[in-house]
């Protein structure tokens, strides 16, 4: 790895635009993990009409800052009222919550700090060492690499996604379908556009995005969230002792490891992680008692693991153009509207973006570390004031924001029907990540296999003859038949053992 880029980079990130922005995107992002549903996928697709009129290397720093931040954010909701800000933090809820109630909230809070810290940092070593690897690596993809690479990723992101597997499928099929919609590259015709001019360029991932992951989960949020005050738990001697630092240190050193690796993988992300660490925790540990009840390596793990696997979530999307996750998407999206081609080339076309960023990460898990503790006492705060007061405000920076990116009203109708659609899919249980998932890369893989298909004269079985391709194609099927597999031979073993049981009642 050259040196000169690196350095190159910490340059862009210490500029006074790039630091404010980066602090700016960090305290938006705690924020944002504060307030319970609202979400980093939601913000920064709410925030995506600001960062046009900014430099691009300026505007991913501070929604990197919004991700990694929100990550820290949930922490303190879960500690201090047992209410998840974040997807991610719902296992800290278990011990964190735990110690709150025995007076050392401060405790949690301090471990759950300095993981995030170690996690976050580690994380970021390896990004700086990897991605340009898998970038050198990912300029040998042509159209069969990225068909079965995109076909991976969906089937990823529905088999892991949280909630039922078939709604997650079934969620992804319909962002397929909508990636479908407006004009066909190859032949020029229109596909369900229903005779509308403004869908003849397809949908735009902007207003999609604001609607399934802002008004949707506003909406959701205003009918699902406890109305009553929680009175929050008292915070005291927030740093932790050696005790509790010498019992959490191997639980933040796998939380690292194990989140960085599984923040790589589509649809992994801070949220698998943090439950991945946990069980880990769990089942390693001597006396798995005591999770539940205020273990601190309950806390350490999952907190360790989040933050690790907001980080390495960047090496897909930033290398090969994949977002491994739903705010990955919103983020490429926003790289999108800069103009920024994200791909294998980012790293030798656009060093200073991509240097600037991932360097920005290290400044930026300072900066959380510094303000984390200080700045709880107005977070609690924060969360005195009723989501009735909130909402409006911010539909009202939606539907503005969403309207300035074309200057189109037709855009705010699709804001309000995806809405409308993500508010239905989170009262039926269906997790809209998926569906933004699918629907960026739906267009990646229907360009790739059609040009694919062109190259084989149309032999779908050529996919294999290729190594990438074919290697990625067995991952899928794997990844596909394996599951129902072992879910057959089990019920077979079953049924075995019972008929075994009763012939030796007979």
């Amino acid at each position: 790895m050259e040196l000169a880029p690196v350095l190159d980079g910490f340059t862009v990130v210490l500029e006074p635009t790039n630091l404010l922005y980066c602090l700016i995107g960090v305290v938006v992002g705690m924020l944002v993990g504060v307030l319970p549903g609202l979400g980093p996928a939601a913000t920064i697709a709410i925030l995506l009409p600001v960062t046009i009129g900014i430099e691009p290397v300026t505007a991913v720093i501070m929604l990197a800052g919004i991700f990694y931040g929100a990550q820290y954010g949930g922490t303190i909701t879960s500690v201090l009222l047992r209410l998840p800000g974040e997807a991610s933090s719902v296992v800290t809820v278990f011990d964190g919550h735990a110690l709150a109630r025995q007076g050392k909230a401060g405790t949690a809070l301090g471990i759950a700090a300095i993981g995030s810290f170690i996690g976050g940092t580690v994380s970021i070593v390896a990004l700086s060492f990897l991605a340009p690897l898998v970038a050198g690596f990912a300029l040998d993809f042509g159209p069969p690499e990225y068909t079965a690479l995109a076909l991976l990723g969906i089937l990823l992101v529905a088999t892991v996604s949280s909630g039922s597997r078939l709604k997650a499928l079934v969620a992804a099929g319909i962002g397929l379908l909508l990636a479908t919609v407006g004009r066909d590259m190859f032949t020029g015709g229109e596909r369900f556009t229903f005779g509308n001019l403004s869908l003849a360029d397809g949908l735009d991932f902007v207003p999609i995005a604001m609607g399934l992951f802002g008004l949707g989960e506003i909406l959701y949020n205003l009918e699902e969230r406890h109305t009553a005050v929680h009175a929050p738990a008292t915070v005291a001697n927030v740093w932790p002792s050696r005790k509790d630092l010498r019992q959490s240190s191997g639980a933040i050193g796998r939380g690292s490891v194990l989140g960085f690796l599984l923040g790589i993988l589509p649809g992994g992300g801070a949220t698998l992680s943090s439950l991945a660490a946990y069980a880990m925790e769990k089942k390693r540990s001597k006396t798995p008692e005591r999770f539940g009840n205020g273990a601190v390596e309950g806390v350490a793990g999952p907190e360790t693991a989040n933050n690790a696997a907001a980080t390495s979530s960047f090496i897909p999307l930033l290398t090969l153009g994949i977002p491994a996750n739903a705010t990955m998407a919103v983020i490429y999206g926003a790289l999108l509207i800069q103009g920024v081609a994200v791909g294998p080339t980012l790293v030798t076309q656009e060093p200073e973006l991509f240097w600037g960023v991932v360097n920005s990460m290290y400044i930026g898990n300072i900066l959380l570390l510094i303000m984390s503790i200080p700045l709880v006492g107005l977070f609690v705060k924060i969360l005195r004031v009723r989501p009735a007061i909130l909402a409006p405000i911010t539909v009202l920076i939606t539907l503005i924001g969403v309207y300035t990116v074309n200057n189109d009203v037709f855009d705010i109708v699709l804001v309000v029907v995806f809405g409308a659609i993500g508010y239905l899919m989170k009262k039926l249980g269906f997790d809209p990540g998926p569906l933004v998932l699918a629907f960026v890369l739906g267009s990646l893989l229907e360009d790739s296999l059609r040009r694919s298909l062109l190259i084989f004269d149309g032999q779908p079985w050529e996919f294999f003859t290729r190594p990438i391709s074919g290697t990625l194609l067995v991952v899928f099927l794997l990844v596909a038949f394996l599951p129902p597999i072992r879910a057959a031979v089990t019920r077979r073993r079953t049924a075995a053992a019972a008929d075994t049981r009763t012939k030796e009642l007979v």
